[in-house]
């Protein structure tokens, strides 16, 4: 599959190793900002349907740090969203 280069994300995980994910969608909930990602290659545990829900913080710099949601609440109700969002768009087809 291929995709855009605007639809990457490289993230850099603790160990220093760089993994490239696409942005599924930007969801806004309670005042923050969620990104839904899924890994370009699959990751130890996952499905090839799965994906990660990130917080989207800026830092001093105005870069965008992108924080792993590990509250399930929190990202039950993100994909709620994104699902919500999808549907609007097939219902307008």
């Amino acid at each position: 599959m291929s995709y855009e280069d605007d639809d990457i994300v490289v993230l850099t995980t603790a160990d220093g190793e760089e993994v490239e994910f696409v942005e599924i969608a930007g969801i806004a909930y309670r005042g923050n900002f969620y990104a839904i990602l899924q890994p370009v290659e699959l990751l130890d545990g996952m499905d090839d349907d799965e994906a990660l829900v990130f917080k989207v913080e800026r830092n001093a710099r105005g870069e965008d740090n992108f924080l792993i949601e590990t509250d399930e609440e929190i990202i039950d109700a993100v994909f709620t969203e994104y699902n919500k969002l999808l549907d609007k768009e097939l219902n307008k087809r």
